[in-house]
């Protein structure tokens, strides 16, 4: 079973119906149990770090999801939800991310007349290997909705990249931690194809 993370942000249904589409069992819960029991878990999400955040430590979720990526059970961030596994956000001055990852994340900068936000498919290059690539060629095209991006601190976690107005690290894999800040389940066969490697990954240490 999947579990999804409801924080009261945008975008739980569409990620739901798409793991629907795929066969998975999923629930769409902010229950410690629920989340703590699952072969899978997915942190989606639309909207503001601040907010999603002040979110999160309300319901008291931050705990859990430590706990559940310190199972080892296998995590995926997406979009927003990529963001808050980082240290910081320019969007919310102040506010810690989860910092289950380092880096940051800045405004996509104005320039060579992409406008912001980037709103659109985007093509991907693959600088590590990475798992939820696994049988997609490179330069295959994801859908993309934001005004941020993310900055790893380590290189060495980014398995995709993109490139507007800068380069975007737009997927990353640590361990059992998986994040893209594009959108899955709006890409397609090719976002569906990621969704499925997500799911046919194994729990560390089995």
């Amino acid at each position: 079973m999947t579990a999804i993370i409801d924080y009261d942000a945008g975008n739980m249904k569409s990620v739901e119906k798409a793991l629907l589409f795929l066969g998975e069992n999923v629930c769409v819960t902010r229950e410690r149990e629920r989340i703590l029991s699952a072969d899978k878990v997915i942190l989606p999400g639309v909207g503001s770090f601040g907010r999603a955040m002040e979110k999160i430590r309300g319901y008291g979720l931050e705990e859990v999801i430590k706990e559940i990526i310190g199972k080892g059970t296998p995590f995926l961030g997406i979009c927003l939800g990529l963001q808050l596994l980082f240290e910081r956000s320019e969007e919310s001055d102040g506010v810690k991310g989860l910092g289950i990852l380092k880096g940051e994340i800045l405004k996509i900068p104005e320039k060579n007349g992409g406008k912001v936000p980037q709103i659109g498919w985007n093509s991907l290059r693959y600088p590590n290997q990475g798992r939820l690539f696994a049988g997609i060629p490179e330069d295959a095209y994801v859908y993309f909705v934001h005004s941020y991006y993310l900055k790893a601190e380590e290189e060495g976690i980014v398995t995709a990249t993109t490139e507007y107005n800068t380069l975007i690290h737009a997927s990353v894999e640590k361990d059992n931690v998986f994040a893209c800040q594009f959108h899955p389940e709006k890409s397609s066969k090719v976002g569906l194809d990621i969704l499925r490697n997500f799911i046919q990954i194994q729990r560390e240490g089995v």
